[in-house]
């Protein structure tokens, strides 16, 4: 993986995060109440847009921190992935998906926090 697909990949998954807010506040409005299920939608676009954040500054890095840059990938595919479509839906079952991609994001923070301390120049 470079630095340039890292970038690329990352501004599709920021691409998404503002079209899924847009979308919820605006195209999903009446399905999202009808469900209940707004506050729902909005975790999972905070959690996307905030990782999406951590995903970019990683790809600008030199060299690729490749590990945690993964794991807050899946985290947001799985994590906030799994709260779009429960809120959509409505199949509770999801939930029980949705602590996979927390664990994943911990997993890439955790990774960072390592990487951080072995290196003293940081990443």
């Amino acid at each position: 993986m470079t630095n340039s697909l890292a970038v690329r990949i990352t501004a599709g998954v920021g691409f998404l995060a503002v079209a899924f807010g847009a979308f919820g506040a605006h195209g999903l409005k009446d399905l999202l109440a009808q469900n209940q299920t707004a506050a729902i939608w909005e975790k999972a676009v905070l959690y996307h847009f905030i990782h999406t954040v951590v995903l970019l500054l990683l790809a600008l890095r030199q060299p690729l921190a490749r590990g945690a840059w993964a794991s807050f990938l899946v985290g947001i595919v799985i994590f906030s992935g799994s709260l779009y479509v429960l809120a959509i839906t409505g199949m509770k079952w999801l939930g029980a998906i949705t602590p996979l991609g927390g664990v994943t994001l911990l997993i890439g923070w955790a990774w960072l926090a390592l990487a951080g301390w072995r290196e003293p120049r940081g990443l």
